[in-house]
């Protein structure tokens, strides 16, 4: 125990930091696209020097909330710039599943304001002063898997993309030779919202895009597996699965280990 915390320690040197000084900060962050004024969450560690890799953060499709932001938290803990962007505007948020699926149905159904909406967030991220412009990522659950991989076929400076239990469906699939990073899929082998048709087409265009990619399914889970606010009853078709969440986290960690290095 007493090697392995000696260890711990040596890598929180070399990496700028020592776990006592680790300092996390956010920050609330206003910013447009177009006439639109969007509301984002920033967070970073404070106490490590120099610049370090971005991650953009895509909420799910009720909206831009506490869940998102404690992902962009984790992921500043483990070192990262990380940024969670808002695709729908300063204070629109979903009530309820048919308000969510109204608001995302709206960029499912327009790909280029999907896109050029994210890209405005991937924007600050990779303008601040803490961001590594060279090493950004992006990760999204549900609708935000959704749409880092289309942020992904737009062709956009992204080193690696990872989709949480996202549509992986797109009306332009010969646009992932686009893609210039690696890509991750992490799938819940059980969701209805993702039946096998549909990750059959996404594995087909990975391969003709020449795409360096990965895809993970999660037997047991079915969507939203990672919230715990999913409830736990698969046979509503979206449900929290601990062990799924749990593995999911770890292989994002171990992918941006390889990735973002």
């Amino acid at each position: 125990m007493k090697t392995f915390a000696a260890v711990l320690a040596m890598a929180f040197v070399f990496a700028g930091v020592s776990p006592a000084r680790a300092e996390v900060k956010t920050e609330v962050v206003e910013y447009r696209h177009g006439d639109v004024l969007l509301e984002g969450y920033l967070a970073y560690d404070a106490a490590l020097r120099g610049k370090r890799p971005g991650i953009l953060v895509v909420h799910e499709w009720n909206g831009h909330n506490p869940y998102v932001r404690k992902r962009a938290e984790q992921l500043a803990r483990l070192g990262y710039v990380a940024f969670a962007l808002d695709m729908y505007g300063k204070g629109v948020r979903a009530k309820d599943a048919k308000e969510a699926a109204a608001l995302a149905g709206l960029y499912k159904g327009d790909r280029k304001l999907m896109r050029t909406r994210a890209a405005a967030g991937l924007d600050v991220l990779r303008n601040r002063p803490e961001t590594d412009p060279a090493r950004l990522a992006a990760i999204g659950y549900c609708f935000g898997g959704t749409t880092v991989l289309e942020l992904a076929r737009s062709g956009a400076d992204l080193v690696s993309v990872v989709s949480f239990h996202g549509g992986l469906d797109t009306p332009t699939p010969g646009d992932a030779r686009n893609i210039k990073g690696k890509v991750l899929a992490l799938h819940g082998g059980d969701d209805p919202n993702v039946p096998p048709k549909q990750v059959e087409a996404f594995q087909d265009e990975m391969r003709k895009g020449g795409v360096d990619w990965q895809f993970i399914s999660y037997g047991g889970a079915v969507h939203s597996f990672t919230n715990p606010e999913a409830g736990s009853d698969n046979s509503k078709g979206a449900a929290y699965n601990e062990r799924a969440d749990h593995r999911s986290w770890a292989a994002m960690k171990t992918f941006f280990a390889e990735t973002l290095r």
